[in-house]
């Protein structure tokens, strides 16, 4: 039996049709401590997971304080 394909309208919504809502991500809905993410995705990185490059281009959020030591290491140059 062939499966059957169902097609639905577009939107009609404005706001939905709306091409910068769509590039949006949604709000963030999980925390997870930093101690649990790392591990992770350290280890996504060194097996060189796919998946991790799906999310590249996603925005976490930190503190401020965590922000500032990021900034500060970025500054620093290895020694040769």
């Amino acid at each position: 039996m062939k499966p059957h394909l169902k097609l639905f309208p577009p939107p009609q919504d404005e706001e939905l049709i709306d091409s910068e809502h769509l590039n949006e991500s949604p709000p963030p809905k999980v925390h997870i401590r930093l101690r649990d993410l790392l591990p992770v995705l350290a280890l996504a990185q060194r097996l060189n997971f796919l998946w991790l490059k799906d999310f590249l281009d996603d925005e976490i959020c930190i503190s401020e304080d965590l922000n500032d030591i990021i900034q500060a290491i970025r500054g620093i140059k290895p020694a040769s």
